[in-house]
C-alpha cells in the first residue's frame, strides 16, 4: 500500500471540503486548526519513530479529525470518523487500518479517553496549543466560534474561568509532549488565576465565581498533578541514560579485569602442572611453595569466574504482577520465556503509566548497581588472593632455595 499517494488524496479532499463548506462561523475549527494539528502529529510522530503504517493513522486521522464540525458540532468525531471510513474504503484501504484511523479521531472526544500510542498522539496533537506559545491567540479564536455559533455574547472573565478549568482537567498523554508543553501550561493556569482573581476583586462575583473556593481542594490536587507532569522530563531521562551508560561501562571493566586474572592464572597453572611438577621428585624442598602457588592460583580464577558468572532468574512474570507494577520489563531476565503478544501488553501497560515507567528504570539502575556491587566484591577477593598469594608464593621459593642451599 503506497501510504504516502493516500494521503495526498486525503489532504486534497479535507482541503476541499473546508474550501467548499466551510462556516465562517468556525474561525478555530477550520482548515488552519487542522493543518497545526497535522504539524504536531508529525513532531510527536517523529520522536516515537512511527512506522510508515502508524503514520499514515495518526495523519489521515489528523486530517478528519474535525471535518465533522462542517455538519454541525454536534458529535462531530463520530461525524468526521464516518467521513474517514467512507473516503478510506473508496481507496481500498483495508478495515483494519480504518477502524484504527475512527478510533484515533474518537479518543478526541472531550474528555479525551486515548487507549493506545497513537490515539494518544492525535490527542495531544489537537490539544498541542494549550500548552504552546500560541495559546492566547488559539484561545481567543476559540472564544469568537463559541460567540458566532452560539450568537450570544461571552464575558471576558467568565470564558477565562471556563478556559481555566479546561486546563486543570486536561492531562498530556504522550510523555514527549509533558515533557515539552507541561510547564507552559502550568504557567498558563498560574496566569489565569492570577487575572481571574484581580477581576473579581474589582467586580462584585458572580455565581459562576462563588464556586471558585469550593473547588479550591480539588484544584489542589490538579496542581501538585500538574507540577508533577512539569518536571524536567529529558532531564530525567538523561539522567537514567547517563547512569546506565555509566553502569555498563563499570561492568564491561570488571569483564575484563576478571578476564585478565583468568588468563594469567591459567598461564600459571599451565606453567607450574608442565614443567615444575616433573622437578619435583629431585627437589622436594619446592613442594610446599609449588603446592601454595598452585591453590592461590585456582582460587583467585574461582572468584574470577565467579564475577563473571551470568544469574538467569525464571524468565516469566503474570498479569496480576504487571497490574501490581512488580516486574521489570526492562531486563531480558523477567521474560524471555514469555510470548510477544504477553510482552507487549505489559509494556503498553508500563508505558501509559509513567509511575511503573520511571518505576522499571529505577529497578533496573538499582539492579545493576547490585550485580556491579558482586561483580568487584568477588574481583576484590580475587586480586587480594592472587597479589598477596604471590608475595607468600614468592617468599616460600626463596625460603625453599636458601635452605636447601
Amino acid at each position: 500500500m503506497n501510504y504516502l499517494e493516500i494521503l495526498d488524496d486525503v489532504k486534497t479532499h479535507v482541503e476541499h471540503l473546508f474550501q467548499t463548506r466551510g462556516d465562517e462561523q468556525l474561525v478555530y475549527h477550520n482548515l488552519n486548526h487542522t493543518e497545526h494539528v497535522i504539524k504536531h502529529a508529525v513532531e510527536i510522530g517523529n520522536h516515537y519513530q512511527l512506522s510508515d503504517r502508524d503514520f499514515f493513522i495518526v495523519q489521515c486521522a489528523s486530517w478528519f479529525h474535525d471535518v465533522g464540525y462542517l455538519d454541525g458540532r454536534d458529535q462531530h468525531e463520530k461525524k468526521g470518523a464516518e467521513a474517514a471510513a467512507i473516503f478510506l474504503r473508496a481507496l481500498e484501504v483495508n478495515e483494519e487500518t480504518i477502524q484504527e484511523v475512527q478510533g484515533c479521531i474518537m479518543a478526541t472526544k472531550m474528555p479525551q479517553s486515548p487507549k493506545n500510542l497513537l490515539q494518544q498522539i492525535v490527542c495531544d496533537a489537537d490539544l498541542y496549543h494549550l500548552g504552546s506559545e500560541d495559546f492566547k491567540d488559539r484561545n481567543k479564536l476559540m472564544r469568537k466560534e463559541t460567540m458566532a455559533v452560539c450568537n450570544k455574547e461571552i464575558d471576558k472573565n467568565l470564558w477565562r474561568l471556563g478556559t481555566l478549568q479546561l486546563l486543570e482537567s486536561h492531562h498530556y498523554h504522550t510523555q514527549y509532549c509533558i515533557g515539552k508543553l507541561s510547564a507552559r501550561k502550568l504557567d498558563t493556569i498560574r496566569t489565569l488565576k492570577t487575572q481571574i482573581q484581580e477581576a473579581f476583586n474589582l467586580n462584585e462575583p458572580t455565581p459562576a465565581v462563588l464556586e471558585m473556593p469550593q473547588q479550591k481542594s480539588a484544584s489542589k490536587d490538579k496542581k501538585k498533578k500538574e507540577e508533577k507532569d512539569a518536571r524536567p522530563e529529558k532531564g530525567i531521562e538523561t539522567m537514567f541514560r547517563i547512569t546506565s551508560n555509566n553502569h555498563q561501562r563499570l561492568s564491561d571493566m570488571a569483564d575484563n579485569k576478571a578476564h585478565i586474572m583468568i588468563s594469567i592464572n591459567s598461564i600459571i597453572l599451565s606453567v607450574v602442572l608442565s614443567v615444575l611438577l616433573r622437578k619435583l621428585e629431585d627437589n622436594e624442598h619446592l613442594i610446599l611453595p609449588t603446592v601454595t602457588l598452585l591453590l592461590i592460583c585456582l582460587v583467585t580464577m574461582v572468584f574470577s569466574i565467579l564475577a563473571t558468572r551470568p544469574s538467569v532468574p525464571p524468565g516469566r512474570f503474570t498479569p496480576e504482577e504487571v497490574l501490581e507494577k512488580k516486574p521489570n520489563l526492562l531486563f531480558f531476565g523477567n521474560f524471555y520465556r514469555m510470548s510477544l503478544r504477553d510482552y507487549n501488553d505489559a509494556m503498553e501497560k508500563m508505558m501509559e503509566n509513567r509511575d511503573y515507567l520511571y518505576g522499571s528504570l529505577i529497578k533496573d539502575i538499582y539492579a545493576q548497581g547490585i550485580v556491579l556491587g558482586r561483580k568487584y566484591r568477588l574481583l576484590r577477593i580475587a586480586y587480594n588472593v592472587f597479589m598477596f598469594g604471590i608475595i607468600v608464593s614468592v617468599l616460600g621459593f626463596i625460603i625453599a632455595v636458601a635452605f636447601e642451599m
